[in-house]
């Protein structure tokens, strides 16, 4: 008797244990893509910390994007596919207020990669999360 308990209690701690996944929905976009880089003139005077507070280095995966895409649900640390990119991006700042559908690329300290990028529309998808109904 005492060794089935011992198995039911294993069996509760492990099924326990497990975290149930949320479910999400792609959500394809399309928007305005900029390039910029982390130099003081296109940021700020610390241009290497993102408005999130992440730190940059070139090489790094990442994207900003406007506020109202933040209200959209791409919010920080969101993975994004960019069309003509095989990589995913990661959300990891934010933009001036100013912009609307809006993302810009992360290129390091390339210049002339970035200012080759240019402006152009894009489609992004990404993965939104149902809002727990339990929150506001």
């Amino acid at each position: 008797m005492k060794i089935i308990k011992v198995i039911l209690l294993l069996i509760l701690l492990i099924s326990c244990d497990k975290q149930v996944e949320k479910p999400c929905y792609n959500k394809d976009l399309e928007v305005t893509a900029t390039a910029y880089n982390s130099l003081v003139y296109q940021t700020s005077s610390n241009p290497h910390i993102t408005a999130f507070g992440d730190s940059l280095k070139p090489g790094l995966r990442y994207i900003a994007v406007s506020r109202d895409l933040i209200d959209s649900g791409l919010v920080h640390n969101t993975e994004v596919k960019i069309e003509g990119f095989d990589s995913l991006y990661i959300v990891k700042d934010k933009m001036n207020r100013r912009y609307r559908k809006r993302i810009d690329i992360y290129m390091g300290t390339d210049v002339k990669k970035a200012r080759n990028w240019g402006k152009k529309k894009v489609n992004i998808q990404y993965c939104l999360k149902p809002k727990d109904t339990l929150s506001n």
